[in-house]
Formats: structure tokens, sequence, C-alpha cells
């Protein structure tokens, strides 16, 4: 009877620790309270019908990633004319090793399509499966076990509320072109006129992506985290010719608001993030406790309509971690609103946000600093968990061995 006892409570433990290991944590910063699929039953798709479908499913969904969905060649390849730009015969000339991007049109052709920088006409061939995204509807939790979940050659479409992604890899989408393709694309409800609610991206990991690896436009995301994340810039095709990943973050959107706390943003070289910069933009950003390591070019590019408190954020080998205006190719980036102590006698966050601000560290890196940072305070003050966050001070972060991101999930 005492050996009954003992296993029944042993199988009781190991369905507690199976039921905990589906979402690990909670989301802290914009996010707080996110719940994604919540206590659906788990299910394990095995092929890439299946995963389309389960993400597809209007019903709350717990899908559990332990394979490679390799979407790759699966609806074919296209070839047709595109834009080298100057930047590609550039790096063309230098033969430094490194290998630029052409660019995939758009509509309007050339002179309307973003890239093409005094562009001339070349052939491009590309898969063409990034272009039908995988269409994430509201109340899912995508989670990878170890290092096993991982999706290659196609990215996701967040359309819906509610929705955690922990623990995967997004891959190999066209990263020799720009436009190939993003990781991750917002662009609220109701033909982009409604902002998504409670979106956490949690210990993912986003490398070799031809275009954004987390692109938000129209209405955005009012309350998202994006935390403990590896962003991984290793490339050989890049548009700064030297193997750093430059299309990175793109947080644009009429309501949007972003925490990013606690990533590994390494060997990229643009738009960490790019924040604002449109008549029609809004965008609240924290970007708390973040590692940047190795990054070329330029980091954060904060433009018109954008507000930001940067904080606790460690910066080694970082040529420009704010964006100075020197490139006539990325205009109006210096028009927004940024808060970044560098010492505790300049914070001004304790009459602003009732607390102490933690300072940013910068080590073999170039300037950085507060650009109208008591109007990026005022804007950041109505949103609590901002105002109530404990950011710790700034160190270098370690990637896990046992699965994606940041510190290891239990």
């Amino acid at each position: 009877m005492a050996r009954l006892q003992f296993l029944f409570a042993a199988a009781v433990a190991l369905v507690a620790r199976s039921s905990t290991a589906i979402t690990i944590g909670s989301p802290s910063g914009l996010a707080t309270g996110t719940t994604g699929g919540g206590d659906a039953i788990p299910v394990y798709p095995k092929t890439t019908k299946e995963l389309v479908a389960l993400l597809r499913d209007p019903a709350p969904q717990v899908v559990i990633l332990n394979t490679t969905f390799d979407f790759r060649k699966l609806e074919g390849n296209t070839t047709a004319e595109g834009c080298r730009p100057d930047y590609m015969r550039k790096c063309i000339a230098l033969n430094n090793g490194f290998k630029g991007q052409d660019v995939i049109l758009q509509d309007g052709g050339m002179e309307n399509t973003g890239g093409c920088t005094n562009g001339v006409s070349v052939n491009v061939t590309y898969d063409n499966a990034p272009f039908n995204r995988l269409n994430v509807r509201s109340n899912k939790t995508i989670r990878g076990v170890g290092k096993s979940g991982v999706i290659m050659g196609k990215g996701l479409a967040l359309n819906g509320d509610n929705i955690i992604v922990q623990n995967i890899h997004i891959t190999e989408i066209n990263p020799h072109l720009v436009w190939g393709g993003d990781a991750i694309t917002i662009q609220g409800l109701t033909d982009g006129t409604v902002p998504l609610k409670q979106i956490w991206l949690d210990h993912i990991k986003i490398s070799r992506i031809g275009r954004q690896f987390i692109a938000v436009d129209k209405a955005g995301a009012s309350t998202m985290t994006i935390s403990n994340s590896d962003f991984d810039g290793h490339t050989e095709f890049s548009k700064t010719c030297d193997g750093h990943h430059y299309w990175s973050f793109l947080l644009y959107g009429k309501y949007t608001g972003i925490s990013m706390v606690n990533n590994y943003i390494h060997y990229l070289s643009g738009r960490l993030p790019k924040v604002g910069g449109t008549a029609d933009s809004n965008v609240v950003t924290h970007i708390a406790n973040n590692f940047y390591k190795d990054n070329s070019y330029h980091s954060m590019e904060i433009g018109t309509n954008a507000y930001v408190l940067a904080e606790g954020n460690y910066f080694v080998n970082t040529t420009k971690p704010l964006y100075d205006g020197d490139d006539p190719d990325v205009p109006g980036m210096t028009d927004g609103s940024i808060y970044a102590p560098l010492e505790s006698s300049e914070d001004e966050c304790t009459a602003q946000l009732g607390r102490l601000c933690e300072v940013n560290v910068l080590e073999d890196s170039g300037p950085f600093g507060s650009r109208n940072g008591t109007t990026a305070l005022a804007k950041i003050k109505p949103h609590p968990t901002i105002a109530r966050y404990t950011p710790k001070q700034a160190q270098q972060l370690k990637l896990s061995t046992g699965n994606f991101g940041v510190g290891d999930l239990e």
C-alpha cells in the first residue's frame, strides 16, 4: 500500500511538472497577465500542415514543438526582376569575404522599394514560403522543447490577442534578399485598425532572416513584452557588408507599447530597435537590462512620435548605441524622445515615475545618452507596469545551453 501511495504521489508530481513546463514563468512589463492557450490540452504537431492548422484554429491551443518544421521548397521558388542597390555593388567591389543583399521589388518598382538605393536591375530568386506566413490567432501558446522547436523558412504573423511564443528558433528566411521575409509580424486586427493586446515573446531565437526579425506596424500592439531572447545577427549576407545583419526590429504602430527586457542582441548592424519615425506612429518602448554585444554601425534609432526609456543595458563593442543622423538613407530618426541615464546623478525618474532608473553601461562602445528625455518620461508615466518595473544593474548576459535564449527554463 505504501508503495502504491508513493507511485501515485510521484505520478502527480510528474504531471504537475509537465503542466508547469508548458509555459515557464510569467511576463514582466507591458504584457503582464498574458496566458496564451491557458489550460488547453497540449498538442504536438508532426507535420507542417498540422502546425499551420493548429495555429490558425480559432479555439485556444497549447502547441508544443519538439522537432524542426522546414517550409523551404514546399511552396516553390520565384525568379523575377529585382534590384541591386549601391551598397550591394560596393560590397562586391570590396571583395572582403562577405556578401551583400539584393532586393525583391515591391509594388511601384525600384523607385518605391525600400532598400533599393540607386538600384540597377538584376534577377533574384527566392523561396515563396515566407510570403505566406503562419497565421497565429488569439489565445495560443507556442512552446518549444529544449532546443528542438525550430521553424525554418517561414515566419509568424500574429493576428490575435493573448499569444505566448516561448523557446522556439525561427531561421532561414531568404537571408540573401532584402524583403525576403520577416520572422514575426504584427499589424493589429480589423485591417490594421485595432492594436493587439497581451503578446509575450520569450526565450526565442531569431537568426538568418532576409528582412526584419520583428516588425510591428499599422495599429501595432499595445501590450507586448519581448524577453530573455537571443537575436543573432551572424550572416554572410549583410547590407553593411560585414557579416552583421542590418534589418532587426521595426517598431511602428498607432497604439504601440513594447517592453524589451533581458535580451541578448548581438552581431547586428542596425535597427536595435528602430522606433517610430512616421507621422501616424505613437510608440512607447521600455528597453531594459538587455546585453548589446559586437554590433557594428548603429543600434537604437529613435524617430518622430517615439518615446523610449532605456535603462540597465550593457553595451560591449557596439559602435553607435544611439543613431546620430549621419546616414542620408536613414532620415528623421533623431527626432524622437529617449531617456537613457549614464550616471545616477542625472536621474529624473523619481520625479516622473516614482522610482530610480538604472544606469546604462558602455564598454568599448560609442556615445549614448538622453535626447528629449523629460518628454520621454512624461509619455511613459501613464504606464504603471513600466513605472513599477524593478530594473537590475546592467550586466553581461549568458545564453542557456539547454534551451533558447537567456537563462534556463526549468
